[in-house]
């Protein structure tokens, strides 16, 4: 993945965890969202209820563009974050505010656990008092995606997939390119896999595991799974203003790495409803060159009103061959 896209997957995580952490404040629960150096200094938040502090991925100044591959980054995290959550925990636990109690932590980040259990014995006035340090494992994608996810790293669901139709208990039979792009084609995104089954390493020693669904949406895969990988749904991850009306203020969605795009907005609020057409593959798809082009060439085609999410290092190239 570019540096961007890199950049972007995180950003999506950071903006879960944030409105997590802006509702969890509406309801009086004291909490404090911890992300990454580069992240707090390349950004700036919009809500006012939201306490940040931080830690170091090894990237204070570059941010994922100072990394020279996936695995690269991974590794500095692991030495590194551990090292800096640890002293963010001991920080304050020995400070005037209330220790911690319970670490959220997104669940691509196993190391965390292992530093919340280290912490079984929190700094606090007593040290008599056995305060043992909850660990909560955040899954920001829907039950299905965890589902899927989970039966690859059980084994019950072997990669490469060489079957024409998959069964997961509590989803429809899918087809291999109904799965996730990493899970259908998982030679071409080696880092990103190993990366997303290791949520499961160690979630058997998680107090609590949260997801970002909504019970009535995804009940049949959620009971499917209760006996296997129970979880609590939480969803959705959204500003606490459009969830409860004593924040109705609390509407922005945190954290932006990117200047928003004010033309953008004001070219939209100018079209009719339902006439515009979005077009986005994430932060993790790399297309080719056909398939950018075919893609450019099938939104020209439609006469339609179009707004497509692309890498500014892939900008320049598709003007100038397909939307001249």
């Amino acid at each position: 993945m570019g540096e961007e896209a890199r950049g972007a997957q995180h950003k999506v995580t950071s903006i879960q965890c944030y409105n997590l952490e802006s509702s969890l404040t509406t309801k009086g629960i004291k909490s404090t969202l911890a992300t990454t150096v580069f992240i707090v200094k390349n950004t700036h938040s919009e809500s006012t209820t939201v306490q940040i502090d931080t830690i170091s991925d090894g990237f204070d100044q570059t941010g994922f563009g100072g990394a020279e591959s996936i695995e690269d980054y991974l590794e500095h995290l692991k030495a590194i974050g551990s090292k800096t959550l640890s002293q963010l925990i001991v920080r304050h636990s020995s400070s005037s505010n209330r220790p911690f109690n319970c670490i959220i932590y997104d669940a691509v980040l196993p190391l965390v656990l292992d530093v919340v259990k280290e912490h079984g014995l929190p700094w606090v006035l007593d040290v008599v008092k056995e305060h043992g340090l909850l660990g909560a494992s955040f899954f920001s994608q829907p039950a299905t995606v965890n589902s899927i996810v989970y039966y690859v790293y059980g084994g019950m669901l072997p990669l490469p997939i060489s079957s024409m139709l998959v069964s997961i208990p509590g989803v429809p039979f899918l087809k291999v390119e109904d799965l996730p792009s990493f899970i259908a084609k998982p030679k071409a995104y080696p880092a990103y896999v190993k990366s997303t089954l290791s949520k499961y390493t160690n979630v058997d020693r998680a107090d609590f595991l949260l997801v970002n669904t909504i019970y009535e949406l995804e009940k049949k895969v959620l009971d499917a799974m209760s006996n296997r990988c129970p979880m609590l749904t939480i969803g959705p991850t959204i500003p606490s203003g459009y969830l409860s009306d004593q924040a109705e203020e609390d509407n922005a969605y945190g954290l932006n790495l990117f200047n928003q795009d004010k033309e953008i907005i004001n070219w939209l609020k100018d079209k009719p409803d339902d006439s515009v057409v979005y077009v986005s593959f994430g932060s993790v798809a790399n297309l080719g060159e056909e398939q950018m082009k075919e893609l450019a060439w099938g939104l020209k085609e439609s006469c339609s009103y179009y707004l497509w999410v692309i890498r500014d290092s892939e900008q320049a190239e598709l003007a100038k061959k397909c939307l001249a």
